[in-house]
């Protein structure tokens, strides 16, 4: 298999997505966002003048450049004053790279591995084998999907309990072989259905939670989008968790803060600054270790920069985390999370 190539097995036919983009990244139309409209007009227009010359060759390399300068500025002045619930649908837009679309963008090979041995396979989540630069290592992440079909197929991400008990059968093979885990978290929570439930979505995510605790291999996390609920915790206990900069992670969505505390989901803005759920809030809480900054506008806008981000951060923090003994890096896992937030002892 040439460089740039990896092969994807599922459902009994294979896949090759090849470094022009891959397969769930193909001729997407750009949907600007309501903040993002007056940036996306003027990016028409310097398209429009660039036909314009093209076709009639008329020179309007000025105008061109004058309209360019200003879609600079007016993207730094927007991205630069986001407020929790703009950065929350940046989190969510629907062309922003998923699971498969970074694995395929940083792995060279990557064998999906299907079902948890007890009921069926779960689409929503996606784990398997990989290869990172010259590192094997397990890949477990969630799946939004693109299109009705696919976004039918995936749960919209959401996954139910057969997800995580694929997610620990990963595990087990990464502990089986040594290898480091990584993990994509991008959710807007577990799958709330009866099914679900009947068939022990709580007791699944409290089994992966307790899983990656003591797992004596090296685990990483990537927020990459949205990461809300159990959904997100789930895969979230790591050594190392890594937060994009226009993703979110927090215990419960906005909508579902905004429809308990006040029974109203139109408040979900105003949730979404209670809940301090962007990156650089997290940061402050010690819950994150680094941001990742996204492209101009967005890694939507340039899924192969953000890729290169993402692969870079992650070959050095395998690098680090591997050259600790397993009873370090289990110990360390137990004193980051026992560190996090802050408590009193209060008398009665």
């Amino acid at each position: 298999m040439k460089q740039g190539t990896i092969r994807k097995i599922a459902a009994g036919k294979i896949i090759d997505a090849v470094e022009s983009g891959c397969y769930l990244m193909l001729n997407m139309i750009h949907q600007p966002l309501d903040f993002e409209k007056p940036i996306f007009e003027l990016e028409k227009k310097i398209e429009e003048f660039r036909q314009l010359s093209s076709s009639e060759g008329i020179d309007l390399s000025d105008e061109i450049s004058r309209l360019e300068k200003k879609v600079k500025k007016l993207q730094e002045e927007t991205f630069s004053n986001l407020n929790a619930w703009k950065i929350i649908q940046l989190s969510r837009h629907p062309e922003r790279p998923y699971t498969y679309d970074y694995i395929y963008l940083i792995s060279n090979e990557f064998i999906e591995i299907h079902g948890d041995r007890r009921f069926k396979d779960d689409t929503a989540l996606v784990a398997g084998i990989g290869l990172l630069d010259t590192n094997r290592v397990v890949f477990i992440g969630e799946q939004k999907g693109r299109g009705a079909k696919d976004r039918a197929l995936r749960n919209f991400g959401m996954p139910h309990p057969e997800g995580y008990r694929k997610a620990m059968r990963a595990m087990d093979i990464a502990q089986k072989f040594g290898l480091p885990i990584i993990t994509f978290i991008d959710t807007p929570g577990a799958y709330p259905g009866i099914g679900a439930e009947e068939r022990g979505q709580a007791e699944a995510i409290s089994a992966s939670i307790l899983r990656l605790a003591s797992i004596p291999v090296p685990v990483i996390g990537c927020i990459i989008g949205e990461g809300s609920s159990g959904g997100a915790l789930a895969i979230g206990l790591v050594d190392k968790m890594f937060m994009l900069e226009y993703a979110v992670y927090s215990v419960i969505s906005p909508e579902g803060c905004a429809s308990i505390l006040w029974k109203d989901q139109s408040k979900a803005p105003l949730a979404a600054e209670a809940l301090k759920l962007t990156s650089y809030e997290l940061q402050k809480a010690g819950i994150v270790d680094e941001i990742l900054k996204e492209p101009a506008g967005g890694a939507h806008n340039d899924s192969k920069v953000m890729a290169q981000t993402i692969k870079d951060t992650l070959v050095k923090a395998v690098a680090e985390l591997k050259s600790m003994s397993a009873d370090e890096l289990v110990k360390n896992r137990y004193k980051r999370y026992r560190t996090i937030g802050q408590f009193r002892e209060g008398v009665e």
